[in-house]
């Protein structure tokens, strides 16, 4: 007789936290998006890439930004929904049936496991894949952008110290007449002039080939200049772009279950440590929990004020306060491991810690609920 109403109630507030859930991740994405979509939209425009370009880099940055505002979301969904429940005495009612925090709790627990496990596949699968389809096209972008810098007759400076000149340049691709000043380092200038130049790409960055060509270093602290003839040369342009990382892995566009094995193939591209990539593999499931947890802080702490005309404001400040805790843990926690990531165990702390205080505040309510009763 009592489970129908009872389930019900689980229903109905498990919908409602869905449903804020929702409206809060999404409200969070947009905030984050919009600003890193700025710089993204003003990076892009500069290279001459078109909209279709803009919307694929977004929607693989789109990833990431759910990861991170799931927990946040998250929590402020169990809050607002216990909020509104305890102001409309629905709470209430359901404890002077008889049913304590514990049980009232269960649809918050079954909510936090559906947030954990989105999180989960985002950063253990989603993640992963995202960043390192990301990390090729925009190697790709910078390689292209290499080649536009390439124009005829007029005198570029791609990045500061570096000036380029082509008279001419070919149908098939031959750059006549080619000048490259290099004054990046303050001691010296490297000027190179060729006849005649290639663009080739390769894995890591595009490369200038110039053939017949003279290089001449002037060293303003000497009073000397010294000169050098070569058939051919490759002048690297990664220095150009950001395609100089292009040749290197990095941890967070490495499958999960490749992090954890540590092959030697896999430190070997990313420079890392074995350990330094375990860290990384059990962060991504230390998120997840943290996650799970935290719609718990908001509902458990609420729970603690019971029904008052004037609201539960105290307890939603309380309530900020130990999700903020919490994060400053995770903070600590990711600090410690920079220094010494064989203490990897220690990234669970924070999840774990967040189940600890929803767990405390539950018995809590549940100890006042005992002594009013009696």
């Amino acid at each position: 007789m009592d489970e129908g109403p009872v389930a019900r109630f689980d229903r109905y507030m498990l919908s409602q936290l869905m449903m804020l859930f929702g409206f809060f991740a999404l409200v969070l994405v947009l905030v984050y998006w919009v600003n890193s979509a700025v710089q993204l939209f003003d990076q892009l425009v500069a290279d001459g890439q078109n909209l279709s370009v803009f919307l694929e880099l977004t929607m693989l940055t789109l990833p990431a930004l759910i990861r991170l505002v799931l927990p946040i979301a998250g929590f402020a969904a169990a809050l607002y929904v216990t909020n509104r429940l305890s102001s409309d005495s629905e709470l209430t009612v359901m404890q002077a049936t008889g049913f304590s925090p514990w049980r009232l709790a269960r649809p918050v627990l079954i909510f936090g496991l559906v947030a954990g496990l989105l999180t989960g596949a985002l950063t253990l699968v989603i993640n992963p894949l995202a960043h390192a389809r990301l990390a090729d096209r925009q190697a790709e972008i910078a390689r292209s952008a290499t080649a536009r810098l390439l124009q005829e007759g007029e005198f570029l400076s791609p990045v500061d110290g570096i000036t380029i000149y082509i008279r001419d340049i070919t149908p098939e691709g031959e750059l006549r007449d080619l000048l490259i000043s290099d004054s990046r380092d303050p001691d010296e200038t490297v000027t190179y002039t060729a006849s005649s130049a290639y663009l080739v790409e390769t894995a890591t960055a595009p490369q200038l080939v110039m053939i017949d060509g003279l290089i001449q270093v002037l060293r303003p602290g000497v009073a000397r200049l010294a000169t050098t003839r070569f058939n051919d040369f490759a002048f690297d342009l990664a220095p150009l772009t950001s395609a100089s990382e292009s040749g290197s892995r990095r941890p967070r566009e490495i499958s999960t279950l490749e992090l954890l094995r540590g092959a030697p193939e896999t430190l070997e591209a990313t420079g890392r440590s074995a350990a330094q990539l375990a860290a990384e593999a059990h962060d991504r499931v230390a998120g997840a929990l943290l996650a799970a947890a935290a719609p718990l802080i908001g509902f458990a702490t609420l729970l603690t004020g019971g029904f008052s005309r004037f609201g539960v404001w105290r307890q939603i400040l309380a309530a900020i306060g130990l999700i903020i805790v919490v994060q400053a843990l995770e903070s600590t926690v990711t600090s410690a491991l920079r220094g010494d990531p064989e203490r990897w165990p220690l990234i669970y702390l924070p999840g774990l810690a967040a189940f600890a205080i929803g767990t405390a505040a539950l018995a809590l309510s549940a100890r006042r609920r005992r002594g009013v009763s009696t």
